[in-house]
């Protein structure tokens, strides 16, 4: 297992996003897929964020990548939704007429933690510690 380090602290941190385009509207195709998948990676860097795997369906993306421990995770969403959002309409004009409002994506998005080991087994780990 390669472990990712900065000056001060050596870690692994993967996870899984899933961002759903408002009213669910059936609006994302490859060329907005891979237009979307282009900003996740630029606004990333600025981050320490790292893109491992992207994939989507016509309502919804699924992203998963890595982070630094001091990644501001929720402000990085919000100016990846923000700025994704008002260029996609922008760059894609037809967007705009299959959405009611301003929005592209919807206001809430799933963020779950992956990699490493199940939970039981760290559990386990930790309750065996200091144990001969």
């Amino acid at each position: 297992m390669n472990l990712d380090s900065n000056n001060h602290s050596v870690f692994l941190m993967y996870y899984h996003l899933v961002l759903v385009v408002k009213y669910r509207r059936k609006v994302i195709d490859d060329n907005i897929s891979d237009y979307s998948k282009e900003k996740f990676v630029s606004l990333g860097e600025k981050y320490n964020i790292t893109l491992v795997e992207w994939n989507h369906d016509i309502d919804h993306v699924h992203i998963l990548f890595k982070a630094h421990p001091n990644t501001e995770l929720s402000k990085f969403i919000n100016a990846y939704k923000s700025a994704s959002s008002r260029l996609i309409k922008k760059d894609f004009p037809f967007v705009r007429k299959k959405l009611w409002k301003e929005m592209f994506w919807s206001r809430s998005f799933c963020l779950l933690t992956t990699g490493g080991s199940p939970i039981e087994v760290v559990k386990k780990y930790i309750e065996n510690q200091g144990i001969k």
